[in-house]
Parts: C-alpha cells; sequence; structure tokens
C-alpha cells in the first residue's frame, strides 16, 4: 500500500545485522527505503519499462539540507512516475536534464570568456611550439589590430559570420596575405572555444564552410609585395656608411648583408655554429625558414667581422652578436638602425631607398643580393637560390638535387664580399670571362 512508512520509522529503521544484502523497506508503488549493512539509507524506486526491470537511485535519505527526506523521495517517485505514463524512462530523463543543465551552465560561463581572453588562452597554450618569439608577436599584433576592435570584448559565443567578414573585409584586398593569415588565426581560436565548451555549432571563419562564400580567392587578388630593396649598385657605398657605425648591431647587420642570410639566423647565431678556419658558417635547421641545416661559405670580409667580436665569447653557446643585456638581440635592432641611417632633415628625402623611393628594410638585402646576382653576374638560378636558403618549389626538382651547390657558392659569395667591400665599378670583358668560367650554366 502507497505510503506505508512513516516518518518516524524511516528515522529508526536500522539493517537487522544478520542480512548480508542491504534492508529494502517498501513504501510502496515501487518506493523503498534502502540500508545497508553499513548502516546507510537511500532512496529507489524500481519499475519495469518494455519490460526490462530498472533500478533508479532517488538520493541518500536525511532530514536537513543535502538529504531527502521520506516526502521528497515521495515526490520523486510520484515525478518518475508521470514519466512511465507517457513511455519515458525516467533514467534517461533525469541524465537529458543532467546534460541541459551542464550546457546551460557552460553557457553562461561562456558570456564571460571574451574572444580576446579565449584568444590570449589559446596564445598561452599554444606559443611553447611555435618557431619563434616573431611567430607569436604576429598572432598578437594582427589581433590587436584588427581582430579586437571589432569583436575582442564580445563573448566568445557571439562571434559570428557577419562580425568575421567585418573585420576580413577591410583588409581582403588591401593586404591580402596578412588578412588570410587573420581569418586562419581566428579560425584556430574558434575551435579552441568550442573544444573548451566555450561555443557550439560551426565555425564562422572556416573558408570552406563560411568565408569562400562572403570573399573572393586571395589568389584571384594577390598582388606580389616586395620589401624595399636598396639597388645592388649602391651596397658599397651603404656598407662604408654602415662600417662607420657603432654597436653589435651594426656588425650583425654587415654580416647578414655579407652571407644574404635572414636576421633571425644572424641574430640566434652562435659560436658553436662557426669554423672560422674553414670559413663556414652552419645553421642548424630549427633556425631555419625550411627546416632544413644550411651550409654558409663564408667571405673575407665575413671572417673579418667574426674575428672583430670574437673577443667577446666567453663560451661556444654565447650568441656571436650579443645584446647589450648578454642575450640574442631583438629583430627591431635591425629595423633601428637602417631607420636611423635614413633619418633626413625635414623635406628631404631618405638616403637609402629603393627603385621607388620607398625607404629599404634590413630584409630587403636579401633581394639586393638576388638582383646583384641576376644582373651583374652569370650565376645559375639554382646556385643563387641555395645561397638565399629557398625551399625548391617544384616536386620533381627537389627530389632530383642532391647537392647544396656549395662550391659554386664559395665563388659567389667570395665576389659578393668584394662587391660590398668597394664601390661598384664596371666590369671589364675580361672580369665577365672570368666569372662566366667560375659559375657556368647548370645543364
Amino acid at each position: 500500500m502507497a505510503g506505508s512508512l512513516t516518518a518516524i520509522e524511516v528515522r529508526k529503521a536500522s539493517h537487522p545485522g544478520n542480512l548480508k544484502g542491504p534492508l529494502m523497506l517498501a513504501d510502496g508503488d515501487g518506493l523503498y527505503l534502502q540500508i545497508t549493512p553499513a548502516g546507510s539509507k537511500s532512496w529507489v524506486l524500481r519499475y519495469t519499462l518494455h519490460g526490462k526491470a530498472r533500478v533508479m537511485g532517488l538520493g541518500t535519505f536525511g532530514e536537513n539540507d543535502g538529504g531527502v527526506s521520506l516526502a521528497n523521495a515521495r515526490g520523486l517517485a510520484a515525478h518518475a512516475r508521470s514519466l512511465l505514463r507517457d513511455k519515458r524512462d525516467p533514467i534517461e530523463a533525469r541524465k537529458e536534464a543532467v546534460a541541459a543543465e551542464r550546457q546551460r551552465q557552460a553557457a553562461l560561463a561562456a558570456t564571460a570568456i571574451t574572444f580576446k581572453s579565449a584568444a590570449e588562452d589559446y596564445i598561452a597554450a599554444h606559443s611553447a611550439g611555435w618557431k619563434n618569439e616573431k611567430h607569436q608577436a604576429q598572432w598578437e599584433s594582427t589581433l590587436k589590430n584588427y581582430a579586437y576592435p571589432v569583436f575582442g570584448k564580445l563573448p566568445i559565443a557571439e562571434v559570428d559570420a557577419n562580425k568575421v567578414e567585418a573585420v576580413l573585409k577591410p583588409l581582403w584586398s588591401r593586404v591580402p596575405e596578412t588578412a588570410s593569415r587573420l581569418r586562419g588565426r581566428i579560425e584556430a581560436i574558434l575551435d579552441f572555444a568550442t573544444a573548451r565548451g566555450w561555443r557550439s555549432g560551426d565555425n564562422p571563419a572556416r573558408w570552406k564552410e563560411s568565408m569562400k562564400h562572403r570573399l573572393p580567392k586571395v589568389s584571384k587578388i594577390k598582388r606580389q609585395e616586395h620589401h624595399p630593396a636598396l639597388p645592388w649598385q649602391q651596397i658599397g657605398a651603404f656598407m662604408a656608411e654602415l662600417g662607420t657605425k657603432n654597436g653589435m648591431a651594426a656588425k650583425a647587420l654587415s654580416f647578414a648583408i655579407l652571407t644574404a642570410a635572414r636576421s633571425g639566423e644572424v641574430r640566434k647565431a652562435t659560436w658553436t655554429q662557426m669554423d672560422l678556419e674553414a670559413a663556414i658558417w652552419t645553421v642548424p635547421a630549427e633556425h631555419m625558414k625550411a627546416g632544413k641545416e644550411h651550409r654558409v661559405p663564408l667571405s673575407a670580409q665575413a671572417v673579418a667581422i667574426l674575428k672583430a667580436v670574437q673577443p667577446l665569447q666567453k663560451k661556444p653557446t654565447d650568441p656571436v652578436f650579443p645584446s647589450s643585456k648578454g642575450g640574442a638581440m631583438t629583430d627591431m635592432a635591425f629595423s633601428m638602425l637602417v631607420r636611423g641611417m635614413n633619418e633626413a632633415p625635414e623635406g628631404e628625402a631618405p638616403k637609402w631607398v629603393d627603385a621607388k623611393g620607398s625607404p629599404v628594410v634590413p630584409h630587403g638585402f636579401r633581394s639586393t643580393f638576388r638582383d646583384w646576382c641576376e644582373e651583374a653576374t652569370n650565376t645559375p638560378r639554382a646556385v643563387s637560390e641555395a645561397a638565399l636558403a629557398h625551399a625548391v618549389a617544384d616536386k620533381v626538382e627537389a627530389a632530383y638535387r642532391r647537392t647544396d651547390l656549395f662550391e659554386r657558392r664559395v665563388t659567389l659569395m667570395r665576389e659578393w664580399g668584394e662587391v660590398c667591400a668597394h664601390a661598384p665599378q664596371s666590369r671589364s670583358a675580361g672580369d665577365a670571362d672570368s666569372h662566366r668560367r667560375d659559375h657556368g650554366d647548370l645543364t
């Protein structure tokens, strides 16, 4: 009979001790007070659905906060029976309710997670695996300059395709390379937020499912943007002025120009990489953009710079060109140096500019070297590309490239060192013939 137990009976009930399993006291209609041999009391509801017997726990007995009293147990049992009358399993219904509540709580929590805070969490979680600090700085810079002003303070769950488009569209035709990278970064952050439970649904920044329907392909609008590069005919004069500058940055930049190396490779160079006797600099794979070890033949001018700074070395792992604080110098050191060399009185043009009149930048000196190879020598393209440590784009060519063309690059870098050390002069016919014999076309 329903309601056969009283509150006093439930309170006083105990396990007899001579029973191996739990004592089950029926209240009626499948509701039981379960008492274990250890003395704990809890409520269970027994029922049958679709021919299968099931037992549903309703909580631990207690008449204070956190416990389930007799009256509470009867109310929970009555609700479960109402579900059974609708052919619904109360156990499954409870699981669904718990899941829905978790989702609701997650949604509430997500309102406190802004896009900016999610982006910062993403960067903190992934930056350790990135190639260098500059990569992290680029992430932070593009997000700060373009994404944060539009939806940085917005809850991450509210970032939709319209808002992503609002960030990307003004940049897409003007700076497509930057815009494309920014789209990928926003996509990664939104995926990260979904994995954390801060948002749900499709990723509005994903190209195929979303942005391709709103923006043109980058390949259709992409314009090749070059770093402003000094004409090679002026490199001797520039190096002469650079040689008058004091400080480690001037020596490091001179070395970078003489080796046609990237600034990061020079800034991270240590004495363990240098073989002055053989005149070879071996750049480890982790410092190379292509991820492969690269040997650089050193001209007499490059070796002279190394010998000039060698007295500062204390141990083999020291940076070749240390900053004033003792570690590797930052990527801004070269930029500030060149910018300073281009400072001019108001109304006057900068001294060191490219063919279009734009002030040169440090990375542009690699283009200066490349232009010299093309215009002033008969150097095969494969040799100059190897000197620049460019990856071979053609897969077939890459498969058959079995050498780094080092011996040919020795001659090339020697001549480049001489060009950098002297004011440009017209080459005689004899000089040109000699150069052709040294370099020859690859056949």
